[in-house]
């Protein structure tokens, strides 16, 4: 019912009463006071139903948090909403477990001016909107990225997000208490301590350091230069600047505070810190070794045992009681254990002088030092073994340092191979380029004898004998041209099935009765580019290695006579290159030559000298040591790649050894082979004039003798000069210059260019014993030809005729 009638109908009824009381008791003043009564009865009832209206149906309803607090629960960030009031009207569980029911921010627990800054950011963030810090730490020394956005109906409320600040890999190493027992157990054992950055600024250190620093326990140095605290004197030696050289001398440790299991750099100085031990070289500091100092003992075990640098320590009877894993892996120890002694670690020679260096750092006074050794698991490479003396620790006695050097002595090993390598081929081919001039005249002297004698002359037979030696001759020096890689190759496209045939007949020759020969082709074969003659050079190479440790003829390989050689070709693609991880074989297409037998295996000592020249294990007058070493020559010059490994059986023995030679897989048009035709000299009439340029006066002597009974002019010249001269001043024009390339003062190539300079179409033949290929590379004259000592006299003569004639053919085209 409305209020109005409400209110018509109450006033109505009161009338009625007060009319039917005045019948009743005949009193006007009894009905009014009637009417009275109520009517304030009634207002009392109406004052206190609108008292009781704002709690009433009509009150706007409080607001419910659940939803929002279901939406804000996240892992790894805290969230709270505070009011205008700075109230705190829901939080996460995160927040809640990290600061407390009772923190709402911006009333946190922080220090004073950081609860100021988060306090700023409140009044921009209801300013603004939105405000954040990057970067703010707690009392309990967490970093926090804290943000505040203004949010709700009436954007009344703050919604805080706070994230923690992952410390950096390592922080856990560089926050210890140096203040504390740790640091304080370590300068009663006179090892004073200090955290520092990249940059040398220290950020914490023990109250000794600062005692003896600064005269102050409880000085702090936080923010200086470490450096500034310390002096040297002449000898290198270190001592506290406080203190002076009437100070104790200290030993410098530097220990980058890094986890050794992140490979990564610092990202900056304030992560990458480091621990600097100062190790005082006094006697008698520290004589107390109770639990506290045991406890201590046991945190600088662990904290050693997380060190890149190998440590251990030993007692003064030099027995080991710790090392950490570096150490270990420097030692080849891993999985197995330390041994009772350091002793156990070098080999016999070495043994005396370790003993007496730890027995002496161990008992005398505290000095450090350092020791060169040879370890069993690397005789041939000497170490540096660092040895300090140090006290108050209880047994231990002697600290040992070796740097894990396994990767630096194989990358040293590998730079001085090579660099042997290639100086030994720079020799080689120096000898065998003159020893082929020396050769040339051997050779061409025989040829010019056998002219004038016929078989059946007591000189004949001879004659024949020298010039078969010389040829042998020129084979070794083939062989050494091979492995300096500066012989004269002729490659053609092939299938390496083809060159194995040809040369089969000839190694079961060798071979003999009592060893197997097997053969085992792979299909689809790519065809490579080598010279076919030499390719057959290196399988009969390998194959009589093979043969000879079969047969027990090489040295430490174990044969027994009988066995079995296995040559295998094989075709590897580019992806399985990649799958075998090799860091010297590009990945590429490969046809690949395998030959391994069964004569026990290649010694581990031996195997880094195998393709070294003059190297052998044979008896002497067995074996020269060039047979591998050529043929890893051809093979290097051929653009391949040759391995040589043992195979083993299931528990690890080798049974045989294994080479494996990678020829790259050729992908150009495969050329015809020319047919070969003979080189006459008749072909080319007589009358030819020459200008033969030789500085070996034996093997000027020997082609101009040979040109001439060839029927050409020849005009001799003992250099590049006189070469050059006898073209500009003379009167007659040549035909052809046969010219040597290497030459003192003008040599072959430069005079021959001058020459070119006036007569551009003059025939050029080059004489060396070097490579064709390589003398190409290097100079660069158009259309010339080349010969390769040793030449007999007849091949001087057809090659001479045969580059004229072809001069005279393209003349007329």
């Amino acid at each position: 019912m409305p209020p109005a009638q409400l209110l018509l109908a109450l006033g109505g009824g009161l009338l009625v009463s007060a009319f039917v009381l005045f019948i009743a008791t005949g009193s006007w003043l009894v009905a009014l006071t009637f009417i009275a009564a109520t009517g304030l009865l009634l207002g009392a009832v109406v004052m206190l139903d609108r008292m009781r209206a704002p709690v009433g149906a009509d009150a706007p309803a409080a607001p419910d948090w659940s939803v929002t607090v279901a939406a804000i629960e996240r892992a790894g960030e805290a969230i709270a909403i505070t009011d205008r009031a700075n109230r705190m009207v829901c939080a996460n569980l995160f927040f809640l477990d990290s600061f407390g029911a009772n923190a709402a921010p911006p009333a946190l627990p922080m220090a004073r001016p950081q609860l100021e800054a988060v306090t700023l950011l409140a009044r921009n963030a209801w300013r603004d909107g939105h405000a954040s810090l990057d970067e703010i730490e707690a009392t309990d020394e967490t970093r926090w990225h804290i943000s505040a956005t203004r949010a709700g109906r009436g954007e009344d409320h703050l919604i805080w997000r706070l994230k923690p600040i992952a410390r950096a890999r390592g922080a856990e190493l560089g926050a210890l208490d140096l203040a504390g027992p740790f640091g304080k157990m370590l300068s009663r054992a006179g090892i004073e301590t200090a955290i520092t950055t990249a940059d040398g600024v220290v950020r914490a250190v023990s109250a000794g350091f600062a005692e003896r620093a600064a005269g102050d326990e409880r000085a702090s140095l936080v923010g200086q230069d470490f450096v500034s605290f310390l002096r040297s004197d002449d000898r290198d030696r270190i001592f506290f600047a406080r203190e002076g050289r009437g100070g104790t001398p200290q030993t410098l440790v530097d220990i980058p505070l890094v986890d050794p299991d992140d490979r990564a750099a610092p990202a900056g100085p304030d992560e990458a810190t480091s621990l600097m031990l100062l190790i005082d070289s006094g006697v008698g500091i520290g004589s107390g070794f109770d639990g506290a100092a045991q406890a201590g003992v046991a945190q600088l075990d662990a904290l050693l045992a997380q060190l890149p640098l190998g440590l251990a320590m030993t007692d003064r009877d030099g027995r080991f009681l710790f090392a950490n894993d570096a150490f270990m892996r420097s030692v080849d120890r891993e999985g197995r254990g330390l041994p009772a002694f350091p002793t156990d670690l070098v080999v016999r020679e070495d043994k005396a002088v370790l003993s007496d260096a730890v027995r002496r750092h161990g008992r005398g006074p505290s000095t450090s030092g350092d020791v060169a050794v040879r370890l069993t698991n690397s005789p041939e490479e000497p170490v540096s073994l660092g040895l300090a003396g140090v006290r108050g620790l209880g047994e231990a006695a002697v600290l040992l340092s070796l740097a894990d050097t396994s990767q630096e002595n194989q990358l040293r090993r590998q730079v001085a191979q090579a660099t042997k390598m290639q100086a030994v081929g720079q020799l080689a081919g120096g000898v065998a380029h003159d020893f082929n001039n020396v050769l040339t005249a051997i050779i061409g002297t025989c040829d010019l004898m056998l002219l004038r004698h016929i078989p059946g002359d007591s000189d004949y037979d001879d004659i024949q004998q020298i010039r078969a030696n010389s040829n042998r001759a020129a084979s070794l020096t083939r062989q050494l041209l091979a492995f300096s890689r500066q012989q004269t190759l002729r490659p053609e496209v092939i299938q390496l099935p083809d060159v194995v045939s040809e040369v089969s007949p000839l190694i079961k020759r060798l071979l003999g009765e009592k060893i197997t020969f097997y053969v085992q082709h792979d299909r689809n074969l790519g065809p490579v580019r080598a010279d076919p003659q030499q390719l057959e050079q290196v399988v009969m190479n390998l194959a009589v290695n093979a043969r000879d440790a079969i047969q027990g003829n090489g040295g430490p390989a174990r044969g027994n006579g009988t066995g079995r050689i296995s040559l295998f070709t094989r075709a590897l693609q580019a992806k399985q290159v990649v799958q075998l991880g090799s860091e010297v074989l590009p990945a590429a297409d490969y046809t690949v030559l395998i030959v391994q037998d069964t004569g026990g295996g290649i010694p581990p000592q031996i195997l880094p000298k195998l393709f070294e020249p003059f190297f052998t294990t044979k008896e002497q007058g067995k074996g020269t040591g060039l047979g591998l070493s050529t043929a890893y020559g051809i093979v290097k010059q051929s653009g391949g790649f040759i391995f040589a490994d043992n195979i083993t059986d299931k528990a690890g023995h080798p049974t045989g050894a294994r080479f494996t030679v990678y020829f790259p897989v050729h992908r150009g048009e495969v050329a015809r082979k020319r047919p070969v035709q003979e080189l006459v000299s008749s072909d080319w009439s007589a009358g030819g004039k020459v200008l033969l340029v030789e500085d070996e006066d034996m093997v000027r002597t020997v082609a101009e003798r040979a040109l001439t009974r060839a029927g050409y002019e020849v005009t001799p010249c003992a250099n590049g000069e006189e070469g050059l001269a006898a073209i500009t001043e003379g009167t007659a024009a040549f035909d052809i210059v046969v010219s040597d390339v290497v030459m003192p003062g003008m040599d072959g190539p430069a005079m021959v260019r001058a020459i070119r300079a006036r007569h551009p179409n003059l025939p050029v033949l080059f004489m060396s014993g070097y490579a064709e290929e390589q003398l190409r590379r290097d100079i660069d004259i158009p259309d010339m030809h080349f010969i390769a000592k040793p030449f007999s006299v007849a091949s001087i003569g057809d090659k001479v005729g045969a580059v004229l004639r072809e001069a005279k053919a393209g003349a007329g085209a």
